[in-house]
């Protein structure tokens, strides 16, 4: 079988155009992706052929004559698939990170194929036939702990897809997962369109009073970029956020605020109301057809949370906790705008703005005064040391690996003993043809085999302001808080030292991923990391270590009403999750009402979040948004044990890599946890770092 099935896929790679570089020794160095060759005329053919073969694959565990083995079955499963893995992290990372129309258009297109060809695999009969029989003798196998995990990871996927259903019913669920895969496709495309139709023009400099000089020169090169004369601002990051903090005129703050809350809502085609509804009625059809009450239970079975009521404990927990402290946080904003001479109701858009100025009069420090020691060449390098110092990593640039777009860079990462570890891409600078946002993803993970140790190439993708001629990049805080977690997501991608690829870095429980992120924030703000690298960009000038002490004594400043924000997206996705019959009536009501209770400022007529919340209708936190709070807790937890022994500590740093970061998903998260920590976490180590229990 073995030789018929070599002559088989010899035969297919023939007819397939020897031009496309996916079907072509890549020739780069570490087997990196030859994006110097790839074009999106390729990626059609190239997902056709990975289809093709793997469904040859497929057919050949299937038609193996020996009975079902873990190596011949499961083993032989897990490593199918690679030509068609291959093209799909180039194809949907490029299209977060670098789209155009041609992208877009390919992804409607592809995307539908691809569910129907993960259906083929997941409802065949015969296939599963034979995982069940190895999982049915798994007592009697001796197999280690990752072959036991992989087994049941395997087994259970195939159950959540849908294999114990009736042949009718079958049929059912794969018009529910084509359609709900085009439409959170879909939902997703109409953000990013929206966010990148809009421009607020302003031509009289008057009406900016307020903005800082690096803010306005970065929308007059926006300006210029779009044709147009003056200044120009978008619902970017880079722009928007700035924008809302410093702008003394209110109207346009308003006008900013509301394009910005009001996207995909005006009846148009980028319109998700309409999208919203029927993703969240799919899913609840997917959940009742797997034996689930609601899409949250279905969802939450494979969760640190395990069911609906442990996590509304968490959010009910907290704002408990919480919102006595921004009830107070609120009335001392709007007790200054006051005293500012704003005769108003305080409204959404007036938040950032008036507590940007208490901040700055309370403590002296703001996002001007900082961004001149956080230049990003010595911001990357200090974080990279980090790594070095924690874990013994080291970053060398290494030009000859191809990228994506000018603004990439790729790295050889090593490990402490200068063997090769990992690739690491960075793309910092915020464009059009990006979403919005950061986030870390990876074109190759990282398995072992007879060739040896794979090694995982990791991306790390940002949306800082672009250079603007000679000036060096600065960055705010929040910025390098935001650096530093998305780093933590690529330190736990890189350093994964597991055999299976699907159990490798961060494929693990939705609510623990976050844990290595998060985590690596907590550095920020410590003296002993800061001394050595925040120096101002003109003078050199160290940090002075008052604005340390500020930075830390305005930690958690606002920090109850910054925790009630991130409960009210929590609470709004598992109303969405918890619902048990299809949703008719009005989206912007229920999102009201979903979240009312964590509401501190008026609500906006018009305005909605869940259209936009691509976090749950069109990436992967469904049911799941309370995963950041539930990590947090984990990770003000696990920090004190670096607080307990120095930050820069290598024996805990160790066993945090050896015990977490390494093991990726082949055991339960508690018990990895609980072997780092020693017993489980508290919620009183988050209390006590934001000062709300003393």
């Amino acid at each position: 079988m073995k030789l018929k099935l070599l002559i088989f896929l010899m035969a297919t790679i023939t007819t397939v155009s020897a031009k496309n570089p996916f079907f072509e020794d890549y020739g780069t160095p570490h087997g990196t992706m030859p994006f110097d060759k790839i074009k999106n005329k390729h990626y059609k053919e190239a997902f056709e052929e990975g289809m093709k073969r793997h469904k040859a694959e497929i057919q050949a565990i299937i038609d193996n004559p020996e009975l079902p083995t873990f190596e011949n079955t499961i083993l032989a499963l897990e490593k199918s698939g690679r030509l068609l893995g291959d093209v799909s992290s180039v194809f949907f990372n490029l299209e977060s990170a670098n789209s155009d129309d041609e992208k877009r258009a390919i992804s409607l297109e592809i995307s539908p194929i691809l569910t129907e060809h993960s259906s083929f695999i997941s409802l065949n009969e015969k296939l599963f036939a034979k995982i069940k029989a190895v999982y049915e003798q798994r007592e009697s196998l001796s197999l280690n702990l990752e072959q036991n995990r992989l087994l049941e990871k395997t087994y259970d996927g195939f159950v959540r897809s849908g294999a114990l259903l009736s042949v009718e019913d079958k049929a059912k669920l794969k018009e529910i997962c084509k359609e709900k895969s085009e439409l959170t496709l879909r939902f997703g495309q109409n953000v990013l369109k929206d966010m990148a139709a809009f421009r607020l023009n302003v031509t009289d400099k008057s009406q900016l009073s307020g903005l800082p000089e690096d803010v306005l020169e970065a929308a007059s090169q926006t300006a210029k970029e779009k044709g147009e004369s003056g200044w120009t601002f978008t619902l970017y990051a880079p722009s928007y956020v700035p924008f809302m903090k410093y702008a003394d005129n209110r109207e346009l703050r308003r006008q900013l605020y509301m394009a910005k809350n009001t996207m995909c809502t005006h009846g148009d085609e980028n319109d998700n109301i309409n999208n919203v509804k029927r993703i969240a009625e799919l899913r609840l059809q997917l959940a009742k057809m797997l034996g689930s009450k609601d899409y949250a239970e279905f969802v939450l079975q494979k969760r640190m949370a395990e069911n609906e009521a442990n996590v509304y404990n968490l959010l009910n927990q907290l704002l408990e906790a919480y919102k006595p402290i921004a009830l107070k946080e609120c009335e001392e904003v709007k007790n200054y705008a006051k005293q500012q001479g704003a005769d108003f109701e305080l409204m959404p858009w007036d938040w950032s703005y008036y507590s940007e100025k208490l901040m700055q009069e309370k403590f002296s420090i703001s996002d001007e005064i900082l961004k001149p020691y956080f230049e990003l060449n010595r911001v990357r390098g200090a974080v990279f040391g980090l790594a070095t110092k924690l874990y013994g990593l080291t970053f060398v640039k290494n030009q000859k690996i191809p990228v994506y777009h000018p603004d990439v860079e790729a790295f050889d990462v090593l490990d402490a003993d200068g063997s090769f570890l990992a690739v690491l891409y960075v793309d910092f600078f915020a464009r059009e043809s990006k979403k919005s946002g950061a986030w870390m993803t990876e074109f190759k993970g990282q398995w072992k085999d007879e060739n040896g140790d794979s090694r995982p190439h990791i991306s790390l993708v940002m949306n800082f302001t672009p250079p603007m001629g000679d000036k060096p990049v600065l960055l705010t805080f929040d910025e390098l808080t935001t650096f530093l977690h998305e780093f933590g997501h690529a330190i736990h991608g890189m350093v994964s030292d597991v055999t299976y690829e699907s159990l490798s870095g961060t494929s693990v429980y939705r609510d623990f991923v976050e844990l290595p992120s998060q985590i690596m924030e907590n550095w920020a703000s410590e003296k002993e990391f800061l001394d050595g690298f925040a120096e101002h960009y003109q003078t050199g000038e160290k940090l002075p270590m008052e604005y340390i002490e500020k930075i830390k004594a305005s930690e958690n400043f606002n920090v109850a009403y910054a925790c009630l924000r991130q409960l009210s997206f929590g609470f709004l996705d598992m109303a969405w999750h918890t619902l048990k019959e299809p949703f008719t009536g009005d989206v912007i009501q229920f999102e009201r009402d979903a979240w009312q209770q964590t509401q501190i400022l008026p609500s906006v007529d018009g305005t909605c979040m869940s259209v936009d919340f691509s976090h749950i209708f069109s990436g992967g936190y469904a049911a799941g948004y309370y995963g950041y709070k539930w990590a947090e807790v984990l990770d003000a937890d696990a920090f004190s044990v670096f607080k307990e022994n120095g930050i820069f500590d290598r024996e805990t740093a160790d066993r945090f890599r050896k015990q977490i970061l390494q093991r990726g998903g082949t055991e339960h998260p508690m018990v990895l946890y609980k072997r780092f920590r020693g017993q489980e976490p508290s919620i009183n180590g988050l209390l006590e770092r934001n000062g709300i229990k003393k």
